[in-house]
């Protein structure tokens, strides 16, 4: 297939391009290194059937070639990131969006869109399904990411209905992993680089919120199952392994061998969720799949890899 990817050269969007070149995929990879990094995809270039493109997908992109596959992952993911740039976190998730779809329609592309956890909100459900419609606060300093990918949602369905667009819709919960960036803002990067310099470990509130953590190569597995399902509906891909915010601390501290480092608590940031877990009733049933890295595997392996490259991360 003709592959385009948005956000290709981020963190979930670089493991794709991977993925779906060693099926002898043709890959575009389109990201405006808002949040991405050259790094991530500096391997990839070399090979003949990996094209990059360097552009703001909120703009529209005149694409000549022909287009089988839409994947549309581009956007500020973490707290930092989105606070930090909101209107391009709602123009990608509204504009860019708009944009993809588009060109689904008139390339006659199949369309995926990576949605997220995000869109339920502080739950009142647990685990939450897809059913679950969510408690957002759409006027909060996180609706800007939250509420531009439910409305992300919305419109793919909607061109889904109105056009016929065969359309996919990837509710991704927490992931972690190798090219994540040092400063992403997340709790898992947050307490590696944290533990790596000997420093405290911030957690904020009393650390009792959950969160439910997949390895990055196991969500781009289920991912790689979905893209050949017909299911327009929202699907969730997630590790049900639910584990709190302190307790992930320190399993840290104990894999890094941080015994000098301590915890230092602080408040918790407005409308932060107080658990996450995902019913992946849904998936098994249209794909089989299920994550099999468990957290203290997969950390571990997070763990080398940011020792390996810890001088790059801490000038990019």
């Amino acid at each position: 297939m003709q592959v385009l990817i948005t956000g290709g050269a981020g963190f979930i969007g670089s493991h794709l391009c991977e993925r779906l070149l060693r099926d002898d995929h043709d890959i575009v990879c389109v990201d405006n290194f808002i949040t991405g990094t050259q790094s991530n995809v500096a391997h990839l270039r070399a090979g003949r059937r990996f094209r990059f493109l360097q552009h703001d997908i909120s703009k529209p992109l005149d694409l000549p070639a022909p287009v089988d596959y839409i994947l549309h992952f581009a956007s500020p993911a973490s707290p930092p990131d989105y606070l930090k740039y909101p209107i391009p976190t709602l123009k990608v998730g509204s504009l860019g969006t708009l944009n993809m779809l588009g060109m689904a329609k008139a390339k006659g592309a199949r369309f995926m869109l990576a949605s997220t956890s995000e869109v339920y909100g502080d739950p009142e459900v647990h685990p939450q399904p897809e059913t679950y419609w969510g408690r957002v606060n759409p006027v909060g300093p996180r609706g800007v990411y939250d509420e531009t990918k439910r409305f992300a949602e919305a419109l793919t369905m909607a061109y889904h209905r109105e056009h016929g667009i065969d359309t996919r819709i990837v509710r991704i919960f927490n992931t972690y992993g190798p090219r994540m960036r040092l400063n992403d803002g997340r709790a898992i990067p947050n307490f590696i680089s944290q533990a790596l310099r000997g420093e405290a470990l911030t957690v904020y509130g009393d650390g009792g919120q959950t969160r439910s953590l997949c390895y990055v190569d196991d969500l781009v597995e289920g991912i790689r199952g979905l893209m050949d399902v017909a299911h327009p509906d929202p699907v969730n891909v997630g590790n049900p392994e639910e584990w709190t915010i302190l307790e992930l601390a320190k399993l840290v501290l104990e894999l890094v061998n941080g015994a000098g480092s301590r915890i230092e608590f602080r408040p918790l940031p407005t409308d932060d969720p107080k658990q996450r877990r995902p019913d992946l009733a849904t998936i098994t049933r249209l794909t089989g799949w299920r994550p099999r890295v468990p957290v203290r595997e997969g950390l571990a392996a997070t763990i080398g890899w940011f020792r390996q490259h810890a001088q790059a991360l801490a000038k990019s």
